[in-house]
């Protein structure tokens, strides 16, 4: 089995941040995002990793940045480590297909998720008060049910433990209803159009998240974009209401998990090797599906 690329110890006077899967390097008025092959689920860090998936989240982003630029400006530079820093180049053994050079922007403090079925927390919030985020729902939804549109479900964007559905009206409150329509709008653009493209190669996204921020004034999308990690990636021809769904995404290790006695909490424990070889296989048969190549390992 490949080793899991867990942290990159590159330019530590350079390094930003580690978050829960991406070292984030400061360049001045650029960032480096190096993602890593550490998997969280329940929002917390997994002691071993899955090999490979820092480079397909990285060039399934990079994919989805570039079709959906007719909609938002996004905050790619390059993917390409030729354009990187000098010192950086240098780590190609470590960083090669899994980063990304991108403009440095100021991140608003919100997660944009984008529901087009009805699962996860967002069926739990249902089932306890008809509703997502304030929005109030059809009766008679079943689980994994489709929206007759796309459901905007803001939370806040906690760097440590669990987001926090809020209302559209807290996000109104926080960055003005100007900008909030704005998210909202492209937001729900982008996951249509990945949604029509996915279905058409057999892949229904039921969900996904997104993240924005503020370069002069314009709107830019940032972080990473409809992978595996931050969307549920359902099967087409296994979809069925009324259950929950087989995927490509990480809801297999959360499955995995719900099966131990562990209380969500730090330390996790260690993941089987079944589960780390079924995982990489999940990431691998997405990436081709949608973008129709193989990933550059």
């Amino acid at each position: 089995m490949k080793t899991a690329v867990q942290e990159t110890h590159l330019n530590n006077s350079k390094l930003f941040c580690r978050g829960k899967v991406r070292d984030v390097y400061d360049l001045d008025d650029k960032i480096l995002l190096v993602a890593t092959d550490r998997i969280s689920a329940f929002d917390v860090i997994m002691p071993n990793g899955i090999p490979d998936k820092g480079k397909v989240l990285t060039q399934m982003s990079s994919f989805w940045f570039e079709q959906t630029s007719d909609i938002v400006e996004n905050h790619v530079i390059s993917c390409d480590i030729n354009d990187f820093p000098p010192e950086f180049q240098n780590a190609s053994v470590i960083i090669k297909n899994r980063s990304m050079l991108a403009k440095k922007t100021d991140a608003l403090d919100v997660e944009c998720i984008v529901r087009g079925y009805i699962s996860g927390s967002g069926w739990k919030d249902y089932q306890k008060n008809g509703s997502i985020c304030g929005i109030a729902l059809p009766d008679g939804l079943k689980e994994s049910s489709k929206f007759q549109e796309p459901v905007f479900t803001p939370s806040t964007k906690a760097t440590s433990g669990h987001d926090v559905n809020i209302s559209v009206s807290e996000v109104e409150n926080k960055l003005g209803k100007e900008l909030t329509n704005q998210l909202m709008e492209k937001s729900i653009a982008v996951y249509q159009k990945a949604y029509e493209k996915a279905y058409k190669a057999g892949i229904i996204i039921a969900d996904t998240k997104f993240e924005f921020g503020l370069s002069d004034g314009r709107l830019i999308l940032i972080d990473e974009i409809l992978t595996p990690d931050s969307s549920r990636f359902w099967p087409l021809d296994d979809y069925e209401e009324g259950r929950p769904q087989k995927s490509y995404d990480k809801q297999y290790v959360r499955d995995y998990l719900e099966t131990l006695d562990w209380d969500k909490k730090p330390p996790a424990p260690e993941l089987p090797v079944e589960i780390i070889d079924n995982t990489r296989s999940k990431y691998l048969e997405a990436f081709q599906l949608i973008t129709g190549k193989e990933p550059d390992l």
